[in-house]
């Protein structure tokens, strides 16, 4: 009779296989098709530009940011334990978009705008861990109410500089860019931003079986030799880390860190030191599933964070009436 040890590392391995089909499919499918034929007999000189210099780091940018969106929800619903949290709860995401609005507004280019919205979301995260830790409440608690005020705040940003961009050229660009998209995502400009996702899930990963300890209680964690204070400075640094260049990367995709985690515990449980690469696996299907759909279904790219937000808000739905308390 199979173990749970035993189910966990089949789906592993499942997840394994089933991101390299998705990959595959996300070369081959598009605006020019790529027959499957003709990478193995040789491409032409219009396919491997395709293939080799726009699909390529498209594919590699969907990996880094579904998987990275997913092990840093994972984290943050470990850290505060609550279903709830995801990603933007400390106000990366916020703060990114407002960085990214203004380096629009601006008519900086893409590299720019991609580090205006890594900066950006640091800041946001750095003044709502300040505020969470000088507040006269649960420091848990303080961080979360700190970060939907700073939330706010960069939203408000956000609003203002649409309000008066310029409505032919600069707004439409703000537009897309807050609705997500890996349609512009080239080799350069993944070279610097690929190494804050990378190392951040690596350290997360490190340090997922003394979030385990976490998920138990900080009394509980303290007594077993834990200090809390510096795993939750790390694990949030680490987050933060990774929400913000995978928003610089891709712009803002919603419901990514909230639901994988979730579906991850459904399918191999609570523990993070199986459900954390699970999710991470899972996480980069996912977005590149959701992109070769946004490229497919109309002549015209739908912005991912539109389908995202299909899939991610019934499911909310589904965790408010209570049917998502078994996961």
């Amino acid at each position: 009779m199979a173990t749970n040890s035993d189910r966990a590392k089949r789906l592993q391995v499942g997840a394994v296989g089933l991101l390299v089909v998705v990959g595959l499919l996300s070369l081959l499918i598009g605006r020019y098709p790529v027959p499957v034929s003709e990478i193995f007999s040789g491409l032409t000189h219009d396919a491997g530009l395709v293939l080799f210099q726009i699909r390529a780091p498209r594919l590699v940018a969907g990996i880094l940011v579904g998987a990275g969106l997913s092990v840093a929800g994972a984290a943050f619903q470990g850290l505060f334990r609550n279903p709830m949290a995801s990603p933007d709860i400390l106000g990366a995401s916020a703060g990114a978009g407002f960085g990214a609005a203004v380096a629009l507004f601006l008519g900086a280019g893409y590299a720019l705008v991609s580090a205006g919205a890594f900066v950006s979301g640091l800041i946001a995260v750095a003044i709502t861990s300040v505020i969470g830790q000088r507040a006269r409440l649960n420091e848990t608690l303080g961080l979360v109410l700190a970060g939907i005020m700073v939330s706010s705040l960069f939203n408000a940003g956000t609003s203002y500089v649409k309000l008066v961009a310029d409505p032919d050229n600069v707004l439409p660009a703000i537009t897309f860019w807050l609705m997500g998209s890996l349609a512009d995502v080239r080799w350069h400009q993944l070279a610097w931003a690929a190494g804050p996702v990378v190392g951040g899930m690596a350290a997360l990963l490190v340090l997922r079986w003394k979030l385990n300890i976490l998920t138990m209680g900080e009394d509980e964690a303290r007594t077993m030799g834990v200090d809390t204070r510096v795993m939750r400075f790390l694990i949030v640094g680490f987050a933060t880390l990774i929400t913000a260049a995978c928003v610089a990367i891709s712009g803002l995709i919603g419901w990514v860190g909230l639901v994988i985690p979730h579906l991850a515990r459904l399918s191999v449980g609570n523990d993070n030191r199986v459900m954390m690469p699970f999710a991470m696996l899972t996480g980069a299907s996912f977005v590149l599933l959701v992109d070769d759909l946004a490229r497919a279904v109309t002549t015209s790219e739908i912005p991912i964070g539109i389908l995202t937000a299909f899939v991610g808000a019934p499911f909310f739905v589904y965790l408010m009436l209570g049917r998502g308390s078994r996961l």
